[in-house]
């Protein structure tokens, strides 16, 4: 089987970080090493990028500033860890890509799209994931979980994303769902509102085929 670049996209609470970690040891077991990375980070340019990107100490910054940043961290990441990696044959895992940055810049903080689509043109090529998985839930749901006390209890606490306002997450909800209207051949919608399980069955239904079939 051809090495596959699979993305987890999800609103900030959905847990798909959470999947993506638990996704790869059931891999793992099963015989199969992805290489698994994260936007925006990945690499160690990535991770200052992110370090600067998601500080609430910087409060309110204007959306085109967070593209060239994630979009200077995406290019290194598709550089240095995503392409080598496919070209060794290993399926890569990466916990969020430029549908992020259609999203959350587009639709939350309004970059115009055509703007994105072309730093992404410039950065990644136009590269899309091979399939999405989609975690999905309501918006209330998701910002209660992601300005939870748990959240708050880590050594970063709340950050930018995560302290957005109610219909910041509608708005990322709903232009999440049209990317997956218009790519329903990449989209795999998971719906991450309910238990773990449910959700991790869902994952794994849609990552079945990675895994070989015994001899």
């Amino acid at each position: 089987m051809q090495a596959e670049f699979v993305t987890f996209e999800g609103l900030d609470g959905s847990g798909k970080s959470t999947h993506m970690r638990r996704a790869t040891e059931w891999l793992q077991a099963a015989g199969v090493a992805p290489q698994v990375t994260r936007e925006p980070g990945g690499t160690a340019i990535g991770r200052a990028i992110r370090d600067v990107f998601l500080d609430p100490r910087w409060g309110e910054v204007d959306g085109r500033v967070e593209t060239l940043l994630i979009f200077a961290s995406r290019r290194q990441l598709l550089a240095e860890v995503i392409e080598p990696a496919l070209e060794r044959g290993q399926h890569v895992l990466c916990d969020r890509f430029t549908d992020s940055t259609l999203v959350y810049q587009g639709a939350g903080r309004g970059v115009d799209r055509e703007v994105i689509l072309q730093v992404d043109k410039l950065a990644t090529g136009g590269r899309r994931p091979d399939r999405t998985l989609l975690f999905d839930l309501p918006p209330e749901l998701a910002q209660s979980r992601g300005q939870s006390l748990k959240r708050a209890s880590r050594p970063r606490g709340i950050d930018r994303l995560d302290s957005e306002n109610l219909e910041f997450y509608r708005r990322v909800r709903e232009a999440y769902l049209e990317l997956a209207r218009e790519e329903s051949d990449r989209f795999i919608l998971i719906d991450s509102s309910g238990e773990i399980a449910d959700t991790e069955r869902q994952v794994r239904a849609a990552l079945a085929d990675l895994v070989p079939e015994s001899p």
